[in-house]
């Protein structure tokens, strides 16, 4: 099993998570015209698959007993319940925020949705393995707390004409991130005590939570959609664009790579997962600039939204650059 053993290098794939978590959501936006319910039927396809992948690779690098197949053979039934508990805690966390970036756009559903769930995560995370200087993780987090206020002012501007959709749009966002920053102490638990998972096997029973929480949530979801409309069937998903199948399967493994990262980043002693978590969801700020960049989501909006969105974006990366310190600082 692959390792980092310096913070360097555990710092470069956190910064492959970051970028990972916050582009997987421009494979949903290439498919305009399909319904998201049918994007995450292979959108979890691309996530199982891919936790095969790193699992017989990265994971696989020797035959010891911590390699993949040897490490999720001897591991306690408590570990790889608490794994399948936050691959199902994650994913319904994961519904809502699709759903909310196809009301919102990820210029919003991502700052307000995993801007919450960081601060979350973070604080029960420390609790649970507390490494790293407190005050500047902690005060970074005050300052990524800003940068989400600065976000959810810029879209009310933006969207001052349309009150309802704004109010939907950040509610839906605020319920994912409540969901998200519950997943993450799940892991951490599989990844601590006496023959516990490794970084690589927690990520392969975490995508087998998820596929089991997305059969019926999403199934549910297509009878009553979040986001209004119609009832959907099946038929919406197989009459879709080849590409757009290849697309959504991409966005899982995409996804799934940024997550692993972070889990073997995490499991590295000098970084923890709170540190790790924080820096992951720097993602926030990669798929803002995403959605105002190339998808041009905040076109038309007066001028005062744009000043808030850089101060926004300017906070976010002082927080962030705060809080990657954290473990180089002694208590």
């Amino acid at each position: 099993m692959y390792q980092p053993e310096s913070y360097g290098i555990a710092f470069l794939m956190l910064l492959l998570s970051m970028i990972c978590w916050g582009s997987w959501a421009n494979t949903m936006k290439l498919t305009p015209s399909w319904k998201f319910q049918h994007y995450y039927w292979d959108y979890v396809v691309g996530i199982l698959l891919m936790s095969l992948v790193w699992g017989f690779t990265l994971g696989n690098t020797n035959q010891g007993p911590q390699s993949f197949v040897q490490n999720l053979g001897a591991a306690n039934f408590s570990n790889i319940l608490y794994a399948l508990l936050g691959g199902v805690v994650f994913n319904l966390a994961n519904l809502l925020l699709v759903a909310a970036i196809e009301i919102a756009g990820l210029a919003v559903a991502f700052p307000v949705g995993i801007g919450l769930a960081l601060i979350e995560a973070v604080i029960i995370n420390y609790i649970l393995t507390p490494k790293g200087n407190p005050y500047l993780l902690f005060g970074g987090l005050i300052i990524v707390v800003l940068a989400i206020v600065f976000d959810a002012l810029a879209y009310r501007q933006k969207e001052s004409g349309r009150p309802n959709l704004t109010t939907k749009g950040i509610v839906v966002s605020l319920l994912a991130g409540v969901l998200m920053g519950l997943f993450y102490p799940f892991v951490t638990k599989a990844l601590t005590g006496a023959n516990a998972l490794g970084p690589y096997s927690v990520g392969f029973v975490f995508a087998i939570g998820i596929i089991l929480c997305t059969i019926p949530a999403n199934y549910i979801l297509m009878r009553k959609p979040i986001t209004g409309g119609q009832v959907l069937t099946f038929e919406g998903y197989f009459s879709a664009r080849g590409p757009w199948h290849l697309l959504a399967i991409l966005g899982g493994a995409i996804w799934y790579t940024g997550t692993v990262f972070n889990f073997v980043a995490s499991h590295a002693q000098i970084v923890g997962p709170a540190i790790s978590y924080a820096l992951g969801s720097g993602a926030t700020m990669v798929s803002a600039l995403w959605g105002v960049f190339l998808w041009k989501e905040f076109s038309g909006a007066p001028p005062s939204a744009v000043r808030l969105l850089a101060f926004m974006f300017i906070l976010f990366v002082v927080g962030l650059g705060v809080i990657s310190v954290a473990p180089l600082v002694p208590h």
